[in-house]
């Protein structure tokens, strides 16, 4: 009896453990998000929707690195994309918009989150800066500028300089709670 009842304390401490990790992670993808240089240096429209195309280009990018790990990144990625959508009703309830109205915005931004993941991640596979800052140009500067203006090909250049950065982070360093978004890219440190 007593062999069950630390094993149940041992899988909610390993599960409270994991949460904390999560939570770390997400820290850290909303840290690099708001790095002011986004919003001064690149131009990024400083509102809710400029914030959430922030999130998504940043957490794409640990996304991008935990799905290079192949099954042994997919349940920690899984638990951070569940993560990032708490975050974004959280966002939404405290702007005080009703229940009806949360579920409708947490609809579309998952649409948008995995439209613009897609296309995000096509580009910076390839390489493709050129690609990218126009999908860039297209979400985040909501068309109002090409993507051969200067935010957009600048934030392009911080995007992949950031994807190359990630091949340095190891699956271990995510599980370990140890990680931290690139120094010297705009992260959060």
């Amino acid at each position: 009896m007593k062999f069950a009842r630390w094993n149940v304390f041992d899988r909610w401490r390993a599960r409270r453990e994991r949460r904390a990790r999560v939570d770390e992670i997400h820290g850290e993808i909303v840290a690099a998000a708001r790095a002011p240089e986004l919003y001064a240096a690149f131009f990024a429209p400083d509102d809710l929707d400029g914030r959430f195309e922030m999130v998504v280009l940043h957490a794409g990018l640990v996304l991008r690195r935990l799905a290079e790990f192949g099954e042994a990144g997919r349940p920690l990625a899984q638990e951070v994309v569940d993560r990032l959508f708490v975050g974004f009703d959280d966002a939404l309830r405290e702007l005080s918009i009703s229940d009806d109205g949360v579920a409708k915005r947490l609809k579309k931004f998952a649409e948008a989150y995995f439209g613009r993941t897609a296309v995000y991640q096509a580009a910076l596979d390839a390489g493709n800066a050129r690609a990218l800052a126009e999908a860039l140009a297209r979400n985040i500067y909501r068309g109002q500028v090409s993507g051969e203006a200067l935010g957009p090909r600048l934030l392009a250049e911080r995007a992949l300089a950031l994807s190359r950065a990630f091949q340095a982070i190891e699956l271990q360093t995510f599980l370990d709670g140890r990680f931290h978004y690139p120094l010297g890219q705009g992260g959060a440190k």
